[in-house]
């Protein structure tokens, strides 16, 4: 199969050239050239701009793939686009996101079925481009599977925490600082080592049951952000005390910092693979939460990725007000 993907060198999109490579398919890239990454032997890349639209939805038509997979269309006119670049493709898939759920549930664990009640811009895009999609394919039958990953982490992109978006934090195991958490620890998410997600990928393609659906790309079951770091020092050999802080107090003495814990990360954010595991058997993740974190510390080790904790004193200043102003929540 001649496939074509938008993006090719981000975390997940990575994998996904890696496999479809392996299993023999054509396989091109296009994009801007601007990330590093090394592609297997015989991935063709056309460096362009999808945001040139004309010459993006002419360059797309002339080459005519079988396929195309993209992992870079994030607003209502990047899917508009992708509807004039793909006319007569067999198979569409689109990258989405869970965040288009949002963190307002009405059940756990969250189902493709569920409202979408996107609360940041991201997901808001994302739900814009899908519903695009979607009604050309009820219109004229444009044959789009969407994927919605979750955290999904690998080598390159690193693994990250639950109150900043930082790596800071393996430094801090590493050297035995204690470790700031959101409230007791005990919210519930979901991770996927890349190469999981890319079995998702490659393994809708040529399914015809498959498109017109929408599919949550996780893992079964759950994680809390406890037992996540908790199993962080198991990996890297070192127990710390885990602190915990209310959402409204990092809010008051961080907000640059927690975003991502303010937006997605303090949130209870479980979601549902069955509808994924029933129409795509190829979608058996294998990789442990321990074996992949294991992954990306030895290459974020080797590769000097792990900033110095000691250069930035904000966790510590946080931790000890917390223990100066309150009984500390210290969580064993």
């Amino acid at each position: 199969m001649r496939i074509v993907i938008l993006g090719g060198t981000g975390t997940i999109s990575t994998s996904i050239v890696r496999l479809l490579s392996a299993q023999g398919h054509d396989v091109t890239c296009y994009n801007r050239g601007q990330s590093a990454g090394e592609l297997p032997e015989g991935v063709r890349v056309i460096r362009g701009d999808r945001q040139e639209r004309d010459l993006f939805e002419q360059t797309m038509q002339s080459e005519q793939f079988d396929a195309a997979i993209d992992m870079i269309s994030f607003n209502r006119e990047d899917a508009e686009s992708s509807l004039r670049a793909f006319r007569g493709v067999k198979h569409f898939v689109q990258c989405s996101t869970v965040c288009t759920y949002g963190v307002d549930y009405d059940w756990l664990p969250v189902s493709e079925d569920h409202p979408l009640r996107p609360t940041t811009g991201y997901g808001r895009g994302k739900v814009e481009a899908d519903a695009v999609l979607m009604e050309a394919y009820y219109r004229e039958g444009f044959p789009v599977t969407i994927l919605k990953p979750s955290t999904t982490y690998g080598p390159r992109p690193g693994m990250l925490r639950q109150v900043a978006w930082d790596f800071s934090w393996i430094d801090r195991i590493m050297k035995g600082k204690p470790l700031l958490v959101c409230g007791d620890g005990k919210a519930l998410h979901s991770f996927l080592h890349a190469d999981d997600a890319a079995k998702a990928f490659a393994g809708v393609l040529g399914k015809a049951h498959c498109i017109g659906q929408s599919y949550n790309v996780v893992g079964r079951g759950f994680t809390t952000w406890e037992q996540h770091h908790k199993l962080a020092m198991k990996v890297l050999g070192r127990e710390v005390e885990l602190v915990g802080v209310s959402l409204d107090t990092l809010r008051t003495v961080a907000a640059e910092r927690i975003g991502i814990c303010d937006e997605i990360f303090a949130h209870n954010v479980y979601y549902s693979s069955e509808k994924l595991m029933r129409d795509v058997p190829e979608f058996a993740p294998s990789i442990s939460l321990e074996t992949g974190m294991r992954m990306v510390f030895d290459a974020m080790i080797a590769e000097g990725r792990v900033p110095n904790s000691d250069l930035d004193a904000w966790e510590d200043e946080i931790i000890a007000a917390q223990r100066n102003a309150f009984a500390p929540l210290a969580l064993k």
